[in-house]
């Protein structure tokens, strides 16, 4: 099952500022799709009900890309999206972290509604990934933005419920830049501290979603350079993979281990990754 990762440009980084794919075993296989509506992409979840990849795009929009690298949905460009990540919820919608409005909104995978403000505007300094639990609670990393101004912490979030976020995880070693949902149920993290730093600590961090004490670090432990970590997500195998700078990193959750650099491309620079077959 080929990975597809978004690489960054412009203000994000000097990469591809496209969406590019490599075979499990590492090969590059180019860019996935030519089209100008994708500029500095960023998040990428798949519609598994349809078998759609949905990419927010640095032009203000969201699409939804067939198997053979077709567009065949665009919500046209939305003045101020400046989409994140992005990440299906228990009913079936897209959620999608907006960096300006620095809030989370949903839309229908028919892309032709009107967005919904799921959480309010400026509900954390800087949001750095979010994922939904296995009981439907929205987990929400906060850090640090291109401004240095932010916070490091872990907010979990009842939807459909009086707003009263509870902050699960305080933890002086975490500077989070995405999160995702381990098969166990615990929340796990890619982190770089302090951020934007020459001499930064990256890791990833795993957390029990009861009461967000730290479950264990993983680290590349010189098997990978692991610099600049970002997306996060667990392959149908439970093996998790998490993209950097120049490269895709691959852990076994479950011994711990690092697995090295499955993949290395020089200025990859990625954001965004996931297990799409086409």
């Amino acid at each position: 099952m080929p990975i597809l990762v978004t690489s960054a440009s412009g203000t994000n980084g000097n990469g591809f500022g496209a969406l590019l794919a490599f075979e499990l075993d590492g090969r590059f296989r180019g860019t996935f799709i030519e089209d100008d509506r994708i500029a500095d992409p960023r998040g990428l979840a798949v519609d598994t009900e349809e078998n759609l990849l949905f990419l927010n795009s640095g032009t203000d929009r969201v699409l939804a890309i067939s198997s053979d690298g077709t567009v065949v949905r665009d919500t046209g460009r939305i003045e101020g999206l400046n989409p994140g990540g992005g990440n299906f919820g228990p009913d079936g919608r897209y959620f999608v972290g907006l960096r300006s409005a620095r809030t989370i909104i949903a839309l229908s995978t028919s892309l032709d509604a009107a967005v919904e403000h799921v959480l309010p505007l400026q509900v954390v300094p800087f949001p750095r990934g979010f994922a939904f639990g296995h009981d439907g609670q929205l987990f929400l990393a906060s850090g640090i933005g291109p401004n240095g101004q932010g916070d490091n912490a872990i907010l979990a979030f009842t939807l459909g419920a009086p707003l009263q976020p509870s902050r699960l995880v305080t933890d002086p070693e975490l500077s989070p830049l995405d999160l995702a949902i381990a098969p166990n149920g615990n929340v796990v993290v890619s982190s770089e501290r302090p951020f934007g730093a020459l001499d930064a600590l990256a890791s990833v961090r795993e957390y029990d979603t009861k009461d967000g004490h730290l479950v264990r670090v993983f680290s590349p432990n010189g098997k990978a350079e692991f610099r600049k970590p970002r997306g996060l997500r667990f392959a149908p195998n439970g093996l998790l993979y998490c993209v950097a700078l120049d490269e895709v990193v691959g852990f076994d959750f479950a011994s711990g281990e690092c697995l090295g650099a499955i993949a290395r491309l020089p200025r990859l620079n990625g954001q965004a990754l996931v297990f799409f077959p086409y």
